[in-house]
């Protein structure tokens, strides 16, 4: 996605393997970063299956962990995402992905097809304890970065006055100052699609070609097959926050979307393989189809 730039304090870095783009009217000073570090930092420690130290990689072979104080609102919102895609939003995916090539070590070879354990059965979460009661690799990639993104403004916004954005490489928050955002074509990354003009919330996009190897092998699975999808080339979402936008985004890689979207007062656009585009009613985009 292309953003009007800012000014005038912004800090550029990397985080959980892509880049970051922070813009604040206040400077973002070092105790400042350091804090977005730290606070990056224990989230991709815990929920990183890239990590051999993660709790994800602890958890890899079953068993019990002190709950992580963001399992909760992320397990929850899955739940929705099994009910609304009919089992296709699975949060135990990380096998089949890994199966596919996209694993820890970015091996790319693909093993075959391999659906995703029952995940309801298998994760027990209470107020102290996240269980998982045999080997499986949990993957939060459909709500994860949107969640950090959400934390991150919290973050800011409790230190910083004046308007924010917090730019995580296609998971977007705005808060107080209009940004134009550029709508990139999947087939044509010169090109967009259309701009969503955003003052305040989140906009997150998915897209089968930002992470692709092999013939057809891309990192968005239906989880009841270990198969990438075929239908949906690209999605976008706008919603209040972060994690919403996010999942939003990845449920409209499959048949109920639109109506996730819906409960949750998001708006969407959405491109097919064959090109053609879709929108919700309430989108407020500047399409150029």
């Amino acid at each position: 996605m292309n953003v009007t730039s800012l000014s005038p304090s912004r800090w550029d870095f990397e985080a959980i393997g892509t880049a970051w783009r922070i813009d604040s009217e206040c400077e973002l000073g070092p105790e400042v970063r350091a804090a977005v570090d730290r606070l990056v930092a224990d989230f991709d420690g815990t929920w990183s299956r890239f990590r051999d130290d993660s709790l994800v990689a602890r958890l890899a072979g079953g068993g019990t962990v002190a709950a992580p104080p963001d399992a909760a609102p992320m397990l929850e919102l899955y739940a929705r995402l099994d009910a609304a895609t009919d089992g296709a939003v699975n949060p135990l995916v990380g096998d089949s992905l890994a199966r596919r090539g996209y694993d820890s070590a970015y091996s790319l070879r693909d093993d075959g097809a391999r659906p995703a354990p029952p995940w309801r059965e298998l994760i027990r979460l209470t107020d102290t304890e996240l269980t998982l009661r045999t080997g499986a690799t949990i993957d939060v990639g459909a709500v994860g970065k949107g969640r950090l993104v959400d934390l991150v403004h919290g973050m800011l916004r409790r230190r910083l006055d004046g308007w924010l954005v917090v730019d995580a490489s296609g998971d977007l928050l705005v808060d107080g100052t209009a940004q134009r955002i550029g709508l990139e074509h999947p087939y044509r990354p010169t090109r967009a699609i259309g701009v969503w003009t955003i003052t305040r919330g989140a906009l997150c996009a998915s897209a089968t070609n930002r992470r692709t190897w092999g013939d057809g092998l891309h990192h968005v699975l239906d989880a009841r097959t270990g198969e990438p999808v075929r239908e949906y080339a690209a999605t976008w979402a706008v919603a209040s926050d972060a994690m919403t936008a996010d999942a939003v985004a990845t449920a409209l890689f499959f048949d109920g979307g639109p109506r996730f979207a819906a409960e949750r007062d998001a708006s969407w656009v959405r491109m097919r393989t064959d090109g053609s585009v879709e929108w919700s009613p309430s989108c407020e985009a500047e399409l150029f189809v």
